[in-house]
Parts: C-alpha cells; structure tokens; sequence
C-alpha cells in the first residue's frame, strides 16, 4: 500500500501491526558521469520491486530525497540537511505515526550518509518509548542486508557498495540510461583503507578528486539487473521478518 495514495479513513482502519516503511535517500553528487538524484532513483527501483512482492502487507511513505550529504557539498548540486536536522526528522516521521498508534516502523536506506543518522534516530526513538515492548524500530540500508550479488553475477568486479561505482552505474544503466554519461572517460578510485579499522571523519574531497570511489567503466545494464534482484530480495525478506514479528521477542 502507497501512503499517498490513501485517504486517512483507510489509514485508520489498517492494523496497528502494519510494518510503516519509509524509503530515505539523497540528492547529491555522483561524479562527473551520473546524475545527482541517483540514490533516490535506485531506491525507487528497488522499492517499486519490493513493494510488488508485498502488496497490501506494509505501508509505504513516498521517499524521502533530501537526505545527510554535508561531506558532499564541495560538489556544486549536492543539498543536504545537517546531521541533527536530518535525524530529528526521522524522527519526526517515525513519531507521526506512533501517534497514530503503529507499533513497527522500519526505514530503508539507499544513501551511506543517512546510515549513522538513521541508527541514532530509532535509537533515541526507543528510549524515548523505553517502556513500550510493542513497539519495533528497525533502519537497514538495502545494498548491507547480507545479499552477494556477484555470486549470480560472476563478472561483477567490486565486493562493495562504493560511489558512482560499477554497481551505482550499473543499476542506472538498467533503468535511466540517458542519464548515464560515458563512462569510458572516468577511472578507477580504490576503495582505500583509511585509517581501518578505526574510522576516520571524512569528506569526498579526501578520498576522490573526480567525486566517484570505485570503477564505473565495468558497468553494464545486465549487471544492474541482477543488482537489482538481489537487493529487492533482501530488503523484501527484511520486511517479511518485520511483518513475522510476534510482537515482543529480541530475535525474528
């Protein structure tokens, strides 16, 4: 079910238990060769995917584009909400329909600035409804749900989710071709190690002059499709756990 497609009477009869997914993605840079709203169109994707499996058994927010991007914004087009502002609006989202008295919420991500934001705001939700054991907050990011795509697609060089990357040039090559630049003309930028396994604070301009980590030139549409089943299947068997929940239990 598409939340903007329903009228609040309809909300208001669907059960309490009813998994309320919001989509959460960005508007930034991605190199000199994809387009700024690529995070936002491949989590469209993955989710129009998901939500054909799941029909009628989650309800789904509309994404949300602007997300975390400040190490992003020495690249002209790239809009960011500050850190807090970010989290204190998932929050918000989150507590909305608390009050309407749903007790899973799950947000799922497709940008890696949002996911320390995203942990910390279910997780000051929770102290916040420390007392309710009915209530379940869960954050994921779809391409960290455990999936190996290359393992149905052997020719896929990187292990990892980098930026504008094959995988990221890929999946835009499967869907939105004509927004893909050439990517022939860009390089490749190693993933590093930094300073692992601690973690160092950095921005883009640290790791990547041109504003892409990885190798686009290794991107093709056939391995975005098979990007994209991989991804869609994990995030649909993360939702079905949320959707199994028994309602108090640790594990599901």
């Amino acid at each position: 079910m598409e939340l903007y497609a329903l009228r609040w009477p309809q909300v208001q009869a669907l059960p309490r238990t009813t998994p309320v997914v919001f989509p959460i993605a960005a508007l930034e840079q991605h190199g000199h060769h994809m387009p700024l709203f690529t995070d936002s169109l491949l989590l469209a994707e993955v989710m129009r995917r998901v939500q054909q499996t799941l029909h009628g058994r989650c309800l789904f927010a509309p994404l949300q584009w602007l997300g975390n991007s400040h190490h992003h914004l020495d690249f002209p087009g790239t809009l960011s909400a500050s850190p807090r502002v970010y989290l204190d609006t998932l929050i918000d989202l989150a507590e909305c329909f608390l009050r309407h008295g749903f007790t899973r919420i799950a947000f799922v991500n497709g940008h890696g600035g949002n996911s320390v934001p995203m942990q910390q705001a279910t997780y000051e939700l929770r102290q916040k409804l420390r007392d309710r054991r009915d209530v379940l907050l869960v954050s994921a990011t779809y391409w960290g749900l455990g999936g190996q795509p290359w393992q149905t697609e052997p020719d896929l060089q990187q292990r990892e989710m980098g930026h504008a990357c094959e995988w990221e040039t890929s999946m835009m090559l499967r869907i939105r071709p004509e927004l893909v630049a050439d990517s022939a003309a860009t390089g490749d930028v190693p993933f590093g190690v930094g300073f692992s396994p601690a973690y160092r604070a950095w921005t883009m301009p640290d790791r990547s002059e041109p504003g892409h980590i990885g190798d686009p030139r290794a991107a093709t549409a056939e391995k975005g499709e098979a990007l994209f089943r991989v991804f869609a299947a994990d995030v649909v068997s993360h939702l079905e756990r949320v959707i199994a929940w028994d309602g108090k239990a640790w594990d599901a």
